[in-house]
Formats: structure tokens, sequence, C-alpha cells
């Protein structure tokens, strides 16, 4: 039963952030911003001044699409690349004062629709969730972890029972 309800977790968790993606792009039209623009965006409203390879490692986009990106973005204002102090080489993406404006009108759209999106959930469920879905989350971390046991390769009777192949 276990397996069948992680599929079904695996799906839902894809839908409602697909479905989420679908209302903030709604939200966000005014601002002519872009998908690939508001993740730019939240990453360094996170973590400004981070290096165009790790955005895009996180991003999950090849480089030369982020460079594209981050052209685009600098074009209209949004974003700044700078040469790293250390290594030249390396370039850093900040976010302008125009990015930074733009980011808490995103936050003052986004809050509406996040809050009608956890209206029915009550604030146990919502921590418990957060709270599995950050375990699920540092579990997946660690396959990527060099050295790390693919849960695939398991024999069957291991992965049906969780147990784990290394002390």
């Amino acid at each position: 039963m276990r397996s069948t309800d992680a599929v079904r977790l695996g799906f839902l968790v894809w839908d409602v952030a697909r479905l989420w993606r679908v209302a903030l792009d709604r939200a966000l039209k005014p601002l002519d911003v872009t998908r690939s623009q508001y993740s730019v965006i939240a990453f360094l409203a996170r973590r400004d001044g981070m290096t165009q390879s790790a955005l895009a490692s996180d991003l999950e986009l090849t480089k030369v699409a982020v460079g594209g990106l981050l052209e685009r973005m600098e074009a209209v204002g949004l974003v700044e690349r700078r040469a790293d102090g250390a290594d030249a080489r390396v370039r850093r993406v900040y976010l302008t004062r125009k990015g930074m404006r733009i980011t808490q009108k995103i936050r003052e759209l986004a809050e509406p629709i996040e809050t009608r999106m956890l209206s029915p959930v009550s604030d146990d469920d919502l921590a418990a969730t957060i709270r599995s879905l950050a375990l699920i989350k540092g579990k997946f971390v660690e396959f990527d972890q060099p050295g790390a046991v693919d849960a695939h390769k398991l024999p069957r009777t291991m992965r049906r029972r969780g147990r784990k192949t290394v002390p």
C-alpha cells in the first residue's frame, strides 16, 4: 500500500505545483514577467549575487539558456551581472532596484493566491505537510550525493521494507 501511496503523493505534488504555477502565471501577467524570469527573481530574492552557474543548476537549465534569459532580463533592467571579485571568469547575478521592486509586486500578487489556496488547510496540517515534504526532499538530496544508494537498484525485499544496504 505504501508504494501506491507514494505514487499518488508524487502525482498530487506534481499537479498542485502545476496548478500553482498556472495561477501565478495568470496573476503575474500584468507585470509582463515570464515564468522563467519569475524563477530567476525568486532565487535571487533569496540569494542575491548567485553565480550564473549556480543559478543554471538550481533552475535546471543549461548555462547557455540561463545566459540568454539573463541577457533579456538585463535589457529590461531587472538584473545585472558582475565579475566576481576573486575570479573574473565567474559572473555573479544581482537584482537591480527595478528587480527588487518587481519582487515586492510579485509577493503582493502571490499572497492572495497562497492565502486562498491554503484556506481549507489547518495550521497543524500545514505544518505537518511542510515537515513531511522537507523530509522527502532531504531523501532526494541524499540520493543525489556521491556514493548514495540508488533505491531502484536495491533488491525488491529491501526496497519494500526500506532497509539500507550500508550501515
